[in-house]
């Protein structure tokens, strides 16, 4: 998902396939992170949605192709029909850009003899019975390029790995020597945090992202909130996310745009008056605040909605009228508005919208 809406937000037309799945189809995916144990550990992420036919692709007219790590590189692999996609572009000598255990797609369809690459370290094996030079990943985030080809160790990676990507598509990047702050808290919305904090790095900005009463290095849980056919979202738990900075004793006056992610964490962080502070120093300086989903639960509760028009999860609506905003409706959902320094989003799906609007504001170009 970071890849797939953070170009999007740059600008770049991506569509998304499986074999055996259409359009509107959805693939399950999974989190995968290192829990004290000898390997990672499982359990069920976000539905992603397809917005295209894998039947129906012409890898000419595409530009460029990315795999993505986790099990499904396991069977797709075994797929003829998607050794075949995959060697389409590398004959055209397109950019591919693979990660954590897609190189193993890679292999099968002949692509890395006698190429430097790097991959989650359990896939090392067959990248080097498939003639590859294997370039041992020193932490989780190394990327390595060879040609047009990019590989990266894991989702930790995505940062460089973006950049890299946008780079071999001829693309240039300007403005992006900003200072941004995250405003996080437990349980805040995966997706709603992870998906614009390595956006924005892979753009060349410092981000930092910080939690009231923890320090740098500190963890945040957080949360999967999806759309299951039910009347409200379900909960799995997600990603634990790492805070870069302290929040006692940060000095806000040094950023130039604070993001406020959704899930559960706004719900306490808006009775903390310190956060509220925070809140109230950006929005009084006129500068850039992007707020999604139940973020707005904190600019409700610092007061600096009167008079302003935005959006969000249409649960918290009651928040944002009792706060004296005007209401904008997020239809669809992925729907966002900027009203001055403030941009708001109703949920993640919105976030290539967010994220692009924030950027806007920041003077921050990606120029293809």
């Amino acid at each position: 998902m970071v890849p797939f809406q953070a170009l999007q937000a740059y600008g770049i037309s991506v569509d998304a396939v499986c074999p055996g799945k259409k359009s509107g189809d959805i693939c399950r995916t999974a989190v995968h992170q290192l829990s004290g144990h000898q390997t990672y550990s499982e359990s069920r992420g976000h539905n992603f949605t397809l917005n295209a036919t894998f039947d129906e692709i012409e890898a000419s007219k595409y530009d460029g192709l990315i795999l993505p790590g986790g099990r499904a590189p396991e069977y797709l692999a075994m797929n003829d029909s998607v050794v075949d996609l995959v060697s389409k572009f590398s004959n055209s000598g397109k950019p591919i850009a693979s990660i954590c255990h897609g190189q193993l797609i890679l292999a099968a369809a002949g692509l890395v003899k006698n190429r430097r690459c790097t991959a989650y370290p359990p896939v090392k094996p067959a990248l080097v019975a498939a003639g590859s030079h294997w370039v041992e990943p020193e932490t989780m985030s190394e990327c390595v390029v060879d040609g047009n080809l990019i590989t990266g160790a894991t989702y930790e990676g995505h940062p460089e790995f973006i950049r890299l990507f946008v780079k071999a598509l001829g693309g240039t990047i300007s403005g992006s020597d900003k200072k941004i702050l995250f405003l996080c808290g437990d349980f805040m919305e995966d997706y709603e945090v992870m998906v614009p904090f390595q956006a924005l790095l892979a753009l060349g900005c410092q981000v930092d992202a910080i939690c009231p009463k923890k320090v740098s290095g500190d963890i945040c849980p957080t949360a999967i909130h999806d759309f299951e056919g039910d009347q409200t979202y379900s909960e799995k738990p997600g990603h634990d996310f790492t805070l870069t900075e302290t929040f006692e004793g940060l000095n806000p006056s040094t950023y130039e745009a604070l993001v406020i992610p959704g899930g559960r964490a706004p719900e306490y962080l808006a009775l903390d008056e310190k956060v509220l502070a925070l809140v109230k120093h950006f929005m009084e300086a006129g500068k850039p605040v992007a707020s999604i989903c139940h973020g707005q639960q904190i600019l409700s509760a610092a007061g600096v909605l009167k008079g302003r028009k935005c959006t969000a999860y249409p649960a918290v609506k009651l928040n944002v009228l009792l706060a004296g905003a005007t209401w904008l409706e997020p239809d669809p959902i992925d729907r966002c508005f900027t009203d001055g320094n403030l941009v708001t989003g109703a949920a993640w799906p919105g976030h290539p919208e967010f994220i692009s609007q924030l950027m806007s504001l920041l003077g921050i170009q990606v120029s293809i």
